[in-house]
């Protein structure tokens, strides 16, 4: 399967990730608004989630994908069945251990994360309740990485890819059917939420273990102690450990970054958790759509390609991702910068959600926006350091992105408030971005190929003339006045975006810009 192939195949299920992630988010909006306790049911969920990007896509696949590439080109698929297996026996131990932790300790996590919800009781309350439901979670999302790993190495994008639309249909369900059925019996009904996200955990991980079945990878887990020093003694296990090391401290810096903007958030208005939960939702469509897709297939190619010496692939590879960055992520980020708020007022505006909600979502979506490029370009450029498994150097960048961030939120937020902690995050990412490719070219490794400064004209050339038609859209039809009329709202706004890809892609085309030849390489 070639690297377009490939990522085309992870982005459109990833778009159908996202598009059921939509209409759960949808859902939401109109059943519950944006309260105390919409606040309370994201900082409960931000919870696992937080836990899973240091066991799940964060630091432990960082670790795990190159060395088990490397184990797979250098050694053979038998050794790299017991590297799985062993890998996947330290994992269960080390999460079970961590779930009872979390579930004793919900008040305290809450606490560290949003006390500022000490204002309202109620929420608090919600939020540490929850948190003991949805805490169990991050084991399964765990094991769903280490599944997804293995069957990403060996190129079956496809399943790994699916599996986040059960955890929205699942959700979706639970906001369906659930929270009618939770307010019968006088329970407040944002609490069928958390049941919904632990229902999709477990179809998370029952989806994929078959797959593994299917190529006879499914790892054996050891209960014994015999088993975890076997796992312990594996050559590769501790390559791993020694890998994560660097890679907890890079991913644990940026989890305290979010746990920073969640507890200054919890002391703005009500409300400014959920409206930056509801902006970083839609700002996650472009960043998963291509940088996450991107990065999903690079790292284990990329992986393979040093480890087979392969030098010129490896940089070919980096320069195809980036220049699909900048063809892609651009005019994305020209959209969230110039019509924010048709999106917003369109997508979110029914139900509970309030007018005022609908500025504020749209003002941090544009905070994000101003990064969106800096996110996108992170998701390839780290690859490239992950696979010469040098995780040191992206976390040292991290910590110095995690000091400009808190100093742009001491200058943002006392002018902007929530608005500012999303601008804080955009502007970093563009920081770290340039940081991480500096190094890659200073190295040598990455080396552009030609045709870099027509391709920068085109796309700037492109998204200036995007730039003018959205800007124009968004101010002459009252987006948030049409709420009553849904359906013509969204023909229009279907209309704008259809408009919009072809008057981009049409200049492009004019420009000389041969598409289908960067594609196919």
């Amino acid at each position: 399967m070639s690297l377009f192939k490939a990522a085309s195949t992870v982005s459109l299920l990833t778009l159908a990730s996202r598009v059921t992630g939509l209409v759960r988010d949808l859902l939401m909006a109109s059943m519950f608004g944006a309260n105390a306790l919409t606040d309370a049911f994201n900082v409960a969920f931000r919870i696992p989630n937080l836990f899973r990007r240091l066991f799940a896509e964060g630091a432990f696949s960082q670790a795990f994908v190159p060395v088990l590439a490397a184990s797979k080109a250098q050694h053979g698929e038998e050794a790299t069945r017991r590297l799985i297996s062993h890998v996947a026996t330290l994992l269960f131990w080390a999460l079970l251990v961590t779930c009872v932790l979390g579930v004793v300790g919900a008040p305290l996590l809450v606490w560290l994360l949003a006390s500022g919800m000490r204002q309202s009781p109620e929420g608090y309350s919600a939020a540490v309740l929850m948190t003991r439901w949805m805490f169990p979670y991050i084991g399964f999302m765990s094991l769903v990485a280490l599944s997804a790993g293995v069957l990403n190495t060996w190129k079956r994008f496809a399943v790994p890819a699916a599996t986040p639309v059960l955890l929205n249909l699942s959700m979706i369900a639970a906001a369906v059917f659930g929270a009618p059925w939770f307010d019968k019996q006088g329970v407040e009904p944002i609490y069928a939420m958390a049941g919904g996200v632990m229902l999709g955990g477990v179809l998370q991980l029952g989806v994929q273990l078959p797959a593994l079945r299917r190529l006879g990878l499914l790892p054996r887990i050891g209960m014994s102690v015999q088993a975890l020093r076997a796992a312990w003694d594996e050559a590769g296990v501790r390559r791993i450990l020694k890998l994560m090391a660097p890679a907890l401290l890079g991913v644990g810096v940026a989890q305290v970054s979010l746990m920073i903007n969640t507890q200054i958030a919890s002391y703005l208005q009500p409300g400014s958790v959920t409206w930056l939960f509801y902006a970083d939702r839609l700002m996650e469509f472009p960043t998963a759509l291509l940088g996450v897709a991107l990065g999903v297939v690079l790292t284990p190619q990329l992986a393979s390609a040093k480890a087979a010496g392969d030098d010129e692939r490896y940089s070919n590879m980096l320069d195809w991702g980036l220049r699909l960055v900048l063809l892609l992520a651009v005019p994305c980020a020209v959209g969230l910068l110039t019509f924010a708020e048709p999106l917003v007022a369109t997508l979110f505006h029914r139900g509970a959600l309030r007018d005022e909600d609908v500025g504020k979502i749209a003002l941090a979506l544009i905070g994000y926006g101003a990064g969106l490029v800096g996110l996108v370009a992170i998701k390839v450029l780290a690859p490239g350091y992950y696979a010469s498994q040098d995780i040191r150097t992206p976390v040292k960048i991290a910590i110095v992105v995690l000091v400009i961030t808190q100093l742009l939120n001491l200058l943002l937020v006392p002018r902007l408030a929530h608005t500012g902690l999303a601008l804080s995050i955009g502007l970093a990412a563009l920081v770290n971005a340039g940081w991480l490719l500096v190094g890659l070219l200073r190295r040598g490794v990455y080396r552009p190929r030609p045709g870099w400064f027509l391709l920068l004209a085109q796309v700037v050339a492109a998204s200036s003339l995007l730039a003018l038609l959205l800007t124009w859209g968004s101010q002459h039809f009252d987006w948030i006045g049409m709420r009553a009329h849904g359906l013509q709202r969204a023909g229009l706004l279907a209309a704008m975006l259809l408009a919009s890809m072809l008057l981009y892609f049409g200049i492009l085309w004019v420009a000389g810009l041969k598409l289908r030849e960067l594609l196919r390489r």
